[in-house]
């Protein structure tokens, strides 16, 4: 268990443990969700943002009927530099 005191302005000092786990580090944004139960849970909204594009865009690579990663790379340099690798 880590404690953390709040301070007169609302700051609080993350303690080291849970900034390493949540790879937390100076200038990031922090998510805290309230769950049904009362319970805040909290974590780095970067990681978080990620790990829902990563569900959201899960098996749409099939879909569109590109199995490799060198085929997604050749749609991102043409779309990025309009060229084909």
């Amino acid at each position: 268990m880590n404690l953390a005191r709040v301070s007169a302005t609302g700051q609080v000092t993350i303690p080291y443990e849970i900034r390493r786990a949540l790879n937390i580090k100076e200038g990031d944004k922090l998510l805290f969700l309230r769950r049904e139960n009362g319970e805040i849970v909290m974590g780095n909204a970067n990681t978080q943002a990620l790990q829902e594009a990563q569900r959201a865009f899960e098996g749409v690579a099939e879909e569109l009927g590109c199995p490799t990663e060198e085929e997604i790379q050749s749609w991102v340099d043409e779309i990025r530099y309009g060229k084909v690798a």
